[in-house]
């Protein structure tokens, strides 16, 4: 006859193995954080090395958790982040939760957006503000709100879904300016080997860009905005802005 006694202590010991590996890789799974963002390089690219990936993947480190951010379309990620899809926003402009209400705006900022204008015709073009734009045509990303908010309503503002639509219409001329964030537009230039378009100077805007994270993550808010500031204290983000963002200065 069997060992009754030596055949059960097997299967409960494999049971308690079996348990233990379900239960470790659960507890992995729930301390990975899915940020998406509708920046590309070299803010954010598949490989987790853009300067917002590197930013808030360190300071999600230090609080025990993994990043993986996804880029979406802008509008898409924004909708994405509210209905809870995935755990937040890489980087916005502030005060959108008055719109997207089950966000929660990590108050510490990550970096400064420099709202800017780059153009093939026009590469001369003073800029003094948002109204001396008049009737001049636009190209910007769907979903970039800060655009939507400011640009002069005179202005032909024509929504395309990405970043090579948007620097196709001006190499076209069929949009007499571009507008986007510094480093991005710059990124998506060099990447793109791309030499007949000008950055213009000075930006129509500069703004503060902060994280947002779905309520549900509320404990995280303010763990993660003390670690963003000590990052800033200890030099941790002005060298990742040395390595990643500033090589693309003209």
């Amino acid at each position: 006859m069997p060992d009754i006694n030596h055949s059960t202590s097997t299967r409960l010991f494999l049971s308690l193995i079996t348990s233990l590996f379900f239960f470790c890789n659960t507890t992995f799974a729930e301390k990975t954080i899915v940020i998406n963002t509708g920046f590309s390089h070299p803010i954010s690219n598949d490989n987790q090395t853009g300067f917002g990936d590197k930013v808030l993947g360190e300071a999600f480190n230090r609080i025990g958790y993994k990043l993986e951010t996804v880029r979406l379309p802008a509008e898409r990620a924004l909708i994405n982040a509210n209905n809870g899809i995935e755990d937040g926003d890489l980087l916005r402009i502030n005060g959108l939760q008055k719109k997207y209400p089950n966000l929660i705006q990590v108050p510490e900022k990550i970096m400064d957006m420099d709202v800017v204008l780059f153009s093939k015709t026009l590469p001369s073009f003073k800029i003094t503000g948002w109204d001396n734009i008049g009737t001049h045509s636009v190209s910007i990303i769907t979903g970039w709100k800060v655009f939507e908010i400011n640009m002069n309503k005179k202005a032909n503002l024509i929504k395309t879904d990405n970043a090579k639509q948007m620097f196709t219409l001006v190499r076209k001329n069929r949009a007499d300016f571009a507008g986007y964030e510094r480093w991005a537009g710059l990124g998506f230039l060099k990447k793109n080997n791309i030499t007949d378009i000008t950055l213009l100077e000075p930006p129509l805007m500069s703004t503060p860009l902060y994280t947002y994270l779905h309520k549900k993550h509320k404990n995280l808010v303010p763990i993660l905005a003390k670690q963003i500031k000590e990052m800033k204290q200890d030099g941790s983000i002005n060298k990742m802005f040395n390595t990643i963002l500033k090589p693309l200065i003209p």
